[in-house]
């Protein structure tokens, strides 16, 4: 029993790889990036096909429905005509900025989720190369990465009382090693945090340029991280 104990803790000593010094990740930079969303505004449309079952099962329920009297009837069609009764004109779903394709407008794709991406100088990027990227900012000396997050942000917009943030964790992480292209550049790991836009249609955005964009043209923008970005962002 002695000689299998201590032959145990000989093999442990000598293969915890996972709890060596971690020399290796102080010099990684951490950069919180924000994922800002708006969120849909209007009901997507129903596709055909569970439309169809959906009219189906009305009908079908309607043949056992209760009958009612038809005095009832004639009261419940009188309700809502009288002077207090306004006709519904629902508003279209086709905009003047789905007309005209114009991306830095919130008042596109109602039916779909929004994302922000800016234009300018990014980190890991040469210096002088404008990118697209997601608000970010390297940690620092801020008491979590969140604040870190939030930073980042307000950094853009100015103002977070319009905004939300889907929990104190990161959705998802890039760990991004150095290239052939980029020797110069350290490695670094890019932490993801999912912020929305609430209760305004219109955000002031600080940057040299920016686009309000939607999960199939995001993907477009980052053709390198596409397949992650797609597992990540569920929409």
């Amino acid at each position: 029993m002695q000689r299998s104990c201590r032959s145990l803790s000989t093999f442990l000593s000598s293969n915890r790889g996972f709890c060596t010094s971690s020399k290796a990740f102080i010099n990684d930079k951490i950069v919180a990036s924000v994922l800002f969303e708006r969120l849909p505004v209007v009901i997507p449309k129903i596709d055909p096909v569970v439309y169809g079952f959906q009219e189906f099962s009305f009908r079908w329920r309607q043949q056992f429905r209760r009958a009612y009297p038809e005095e009832f009837l004639k009261k419940s069609d009188a309700r809502g005509k009288g002077e207090y009764h306004i006709d519904f004109v629902p508003a279209p779903r086709i905009t003047e900025a789905d007309k005209i394709n114009d991306k830095k407008s919130l008042q596109r794709a109602l039916d779909r989720r929004l994302y922000l991406l800016l234009y300018g100088d990014s980190y890991g990027t040469p210096k002088g190369q404008d990118v697209w990227h997601f608000p970010e900012k390297v940690y620092k000396s801020e008491e979590t990465l969140r604040k870190c997050a939030e930073s980042a942000l307000e950094s853009v917009i100015g103002d977070l009382s319009h905004t939300y943030f889907v929990g104190n964790a990161p959705m998802g992480h890039i760990a991004m090693p150095p290239t052939d292209k980029k020797k110069d550049t350290p490695s670094f790991k890019r932490f993801i945090f999912k912020s929305q836009v609430i209760a305004t249609n219109k955000v002031d955005i600080k940057s040299k340029d920016f686009v309000w964009v939607t999960k199939d043209e995001l993907l477009e923008y980052f053709p390198e991280h596409s397949e992650y970005l797609t597992k990540m962002i569920i929409s």
